[in-house]
């Protein structure tokens, strides 16, 4: 028994098929083999973009693994947070204890146009166990676990406890807003006829923490310093590995806060399998390929038996949607929109977030030239860096197509109106020069 890759098949067939085919036909074939053998199948190659440094330098810092690296740059991360709960936090004993105000902000939390940043206020920047004890309850994901609501509060704690609240981006407001998004989704029609229970209850805690412990600094940044987990994991994936395996040592470690402690084996493997796919799915260099095995084994599918007589038998939809396989994409493409969906948010908060991103990067570019590092993204200079500039290209490269992508499956009229709202904003100031997030006042 031979045991072929599916490339190879796909090269064998092709070059069966040119024996037989006119010299144009073969000469086009000879093309597609040639981009084929790539490794890259799902990467588009970038041209020569240098007309452009916003596309240029935010495509190449977030999707490059540090591969701009001096050697011997030794850099310890100085953001190392004790990964234990401070004891002054005190926090609600359940649902019914959360104090009127906290609730009261928390009531539209299953809106798009919810205000994750009235929560931060609201709970003194601890946003994701509250809003993480409304969403599970909602979801029972405490029943799913067969895990006392109390054990879930600890674990909320402990996950929140170890996001850096120094960080002006990658800390637990983002993180909420991800389990915020999450859970949006996950009443979409679409997604709830492809997901079962415990893919529901896996992306939750997925989303709850696919940043935990995030030092600030892009996965490049961590390479280029060869600082410890960039050390341990290789330089691959480095953050999003750190992120899935601290949430389960976190999660394990202690009795009280251990969600998982009355699942049995085999959905414990599940779920934990679950997980540390769609964690690790947020990583970008993997963006193109996750939206294009997306869009290829999902949405033209969909879009092909719905062709076929506009009364496509269910069953074949069913198929399409439920298949294994499909799961799996449904899951990360959902976790990646939560994930970066800030240009589809109500105007205000895609500002907030604007501003919050570029100051994280502002501050790794500061550094880097502090430590005489390769400077990742040097448009990313707060002296010269237009803020509407780069969001534009974010929203260009990353967002467009992808949301596009996601609103065809799951039906999102209302975040595609923002996001066309939001490139026009930032399209304003750039035509009138300004590197603001905001006009100045009249």
């Amino acid at each position: 028994m031979t045991i072929e890759a599916p490339i190879t098949k796909v090269i064998n067939i092709i070059n069966a098929a040119q024996e037989s085919s006119p010299m144009p036909v073969a000469e086009a074939l000879d093309r597609v083999l040639e981009i084929l053998r790539t490794t890259e199948l799902y990467s588009p190659q970038l041209g020569t973009k240098d007309e452009d440094p916003h596309t240029n330098d935010l495509v190449g810092g977030l999707m490059t693994d540090g591969l701009r690296r001096l050697s011997g740059n030794e850099y310890i991360l100085s953001t190392k947070q004790p990964h234990h709960l401070p004891s002054h936090l005190t926090t609600p004993l359940s649902l019914n204890d959360i104090p009127p105000r906290i609730a009261q902000t928390m009531e539209a939390e299953d809106s798009w146009d919810f205000d994750i940043f009235n929560l931060e206020a609201a709970t003194l920047k601890r946003p994701l166990t509250y809003l993480g004890l409304k969403i599970f309850s909602r979801f029972g994901v405490c029943e799913f676990l067969n895990c006392p609501e109390a054990t879930l509060r600890s674990w909320l704690q402990v996950i929140e406890a170890n996001y850096h609240s120094s960080n002006s981006y990658h800390n637990s407001s983002h993180a909420a807003d991800v389990l915020h998004a999450t859970a949006y989704f996950l009443c979409k029609e679409r997604v709830k006829q492809s997901l079962d229970p415990i893919d529901e209850v896996a992306a939750l805690i997925a989303a709850t923490v696919h940043d935990v412990d995030h030092p600030g600094r892009t996965n490049s940044f961590l390479c280029n310093a060869g600082s410890e987990l960039a050390i341990l994991y290789n330089d691959t994936a480095v953050l999003e590995s750190h992120h899935a395996a601290l949430a389960f040592q976190l999660t394990t470690r202690e009795d009280k806060s251990n969600i998982f402690k009355n699942i049995e084996r085999n959905e414990y493997r599940t779920l934990r399998q679950a997980v540390i796919d769609m964690v690790l799915a947020t990583e970008m260099t993997k963006h193109f390929e996750h939206v294009n095995k997306f869009v290829n084994s999902i949405n033209k599918p969909l879009a092909a038996l719905e062709e076929n007589g506009g009364n496509s038998d269910e069953e074949s939809v069913k198929s399409v949607l439920t298949s294994p396989e499909n799961r799996i994409l449904v899951k990360r493409m959902l976790i990646k929109c939560a994930d970066i969906s800030n240009p589809c948010r109500p105007l205000e908060l895609c500002i907030e977030w604007a501003g919050r991103i570029s100051e994280e990067y502002f501050a790794q570019t500061d550094e880097e030239k502090r430590q005489g590092l390769p400077v990742v993204m040097p448009v990313f200079d707060r002296n010269t860096c237009s803020i509407p500039k780069s969001q534009i290209s974010f929203i260009d490269y990353f967002i467009t197509d992808m949301f596009d992508a996601w609103d065809a499956f799951a039906d999102l009229p209302n975040l595609m109106q923002h996001l066309d709202n939001n490139f026009k904003y930032w399209k304003g100031l750039d035509e009138r020069k300004l590197h603001s997030l905001r006009p100045p006042p009249e």
